[in-house]
């Protein structure tokens, strides 16, 4: 597994599903971040159109949900409607990979998320038996508060992982 950032160059050979992580849904519309992770995945679909991308995310404290936000922003960004499949019941990271995996036309994905998020959700991702690599917007800024969160939640999911079947693929 890898983490990347830059739209997917370096590939060994072509995507078959992008993943994009949710992300909230303000009361007037889609965060920035909910914003940039579909306007990176878009990115990467017009690099490989024949790749599919699921939008995850259910609905949070404001509609609509985080899948149909992305699917509206990737269409704005020129996706093919055909490409686009929506993951509207999960709630965290572990239900986007969990969820949208079984979406997945195979076991190798792209995963679109922020990068302070990356590791975590790799191993969520390794967990699920899928081979999967990070590809992440660039970086808007430092992310203190995020990368602090981030170690008390890979803590938590290393834990919660481990009390969870592991799934073969």
């Amino acid at each position: 597994m890898a983490l990347r950032n830059r739209s997917g160059i370096g590939y060994p050979h072509r995507m078959q599903s992008i993943l994009i992580l949710g992300a909230a849904v303000w009361p007037n519309g889609p965060s920035p971040t909910l914003r940039r992770r579909a306007a990176h995945a878009a990115r990467l679909w017009h690099a490989n159109p024949e790749a599919e991308i699921i939008a995850c995310g259910g609905l949070g404290q404001h509609p609509p949900s985080e899948a149909d936000a992305m699917h509206d922003l990737l269409i704005a960004g020129g996706v093919a409607e055909s490409a686009i499949e929506r993951e509207d019941q999960s709630s965290n990271t572990l239900e986007n990979i969990k969820f949208g995996a079984q979406l997945a036309k195979g076991d190798e994905i792209i995963i679109v998320t922020d990068t302070y998020h990356a590791r975590r959700a790799l191993m969520v991702a390794r967990h699920f038996g899928l081979n999967a690599t990070a590809d992440c917007p660039d970086p808007t800024g430092r992310h203190i508060k995020h990368r602090l969160r981030e170690v008390i939640a890979v803590l938590g999911y290393w834990v919660k992982l481990r009390a969870m079947p592991q799934v073969k693929r």
